[in-house]
């Protein structure tokens, strides 16, 4: 079972940019995108998601953040948000639930420049971690994949010690992310590559960064462990363009 999740830094525009054609060749069995800037009645899908069905969370504000899940198998149930009226007019959580899982896709909130909103994330941070822990007391393991905004040690971004200080870098933030792990998560990626240098998700658009690998891990798919007996594999897909971001992948057995 493979489960692709992207950062498409806009829906309509991936669309033109080869999403369909990669959908086409992976064949997930679920793809988890966020960053969709867009109402699902503003998005003209091609055949290629045909065998799919989809479920949007969107944000009030036009244009910005939302998240989708491309699905080949009916969820029993689906969430949209967290439930808290301050986290969830963003469009950022959007959880499907399947027989033996829970899945959430999440487009966490960036801190900014000056990490004037890092107050915020935090507060976000803590109910996110909250959320997954509300969501395995039911009885089912969580899979949680998306843009996290964070690069959690320094083997996950290129420049260290030049970013201590930046939005999605910041001690806070680590240390929030960190928390989250140790809540009973495992970061996949890690789970499989704990000493894997170079492997990035997002690069900055300026400087030619993605060209010479100056880049940051803040894509992830993390899981409970209540499945972690079923994880084959975590992977990075860098060759993957169309997007500032790049797919990440889990494969489940």
């Amino acid at each position: 079972m493979k489960l692709i999740s992207w950062n498409v830094n806009g829906i309509r525009s991936a669309l033109g940019k080869g999403l369909p054609e990669f959908l086409a060749t992976e064949k997930p069995e679920i793809l988890a995108l966020q960053e969709t800037k867009a109402r699902p009645e503003q998005v003209s899908l091609p055949l290629e998601f045909g065998g799919y069905k989809s479920f949007w969370n969107s944000a009030e504000k036009p244009g910005y953040s939302g998240t989708v899940v491309f699905t080949r198998d009916e969820p029993l149930n689906v969430r949209i948000g967290m439930g808290i009226d301050i986290h969830d007019k963003e469009g950022r959580v959007l959880t499907l639930e399947y027989p033996d899982f829970f899945l959430v896709n999440v487009y966490t909130p960036n801190s900014q420049d000056e990490l004037r909103r890092l107050p915020y994330r935090m507060t976000w941070d803590e109910a996110f971690r909250l959320y997954l822990a509300a969501l395995e007391k039911s009885g089912k393991p969580v899979i949680f994949c998306g843009d996290l905004n964070v690069a959690h040690q320094e083997i996950d971004i290129a420049r260290p010690k030049d970013n201590r200080k930046s939005a999605g870098f910041s001690d806070e933030e680590r240390a929030g992310f960190g928390l989250l792990l140790g809540s009973g998560f495992s970061d996949t990626f890690r789970h499989f590559y704990p000493d894997k240098k170079d492997a990035y998700s997002w690069w900055s658009m300026r400087g030619g960064a993605r060209q010479r690998n100056v880049g940051w891990r803040i894509d992830y798919f993390g899981s409970s462990k209540g499945i972690q007996g079923r994880l084959k594999d975590a992977s990075i897909m860098p060759h993957v363009t169309g997007s500032d971001h790049c797919p990440v992948v889990l494969t489940l057995g």
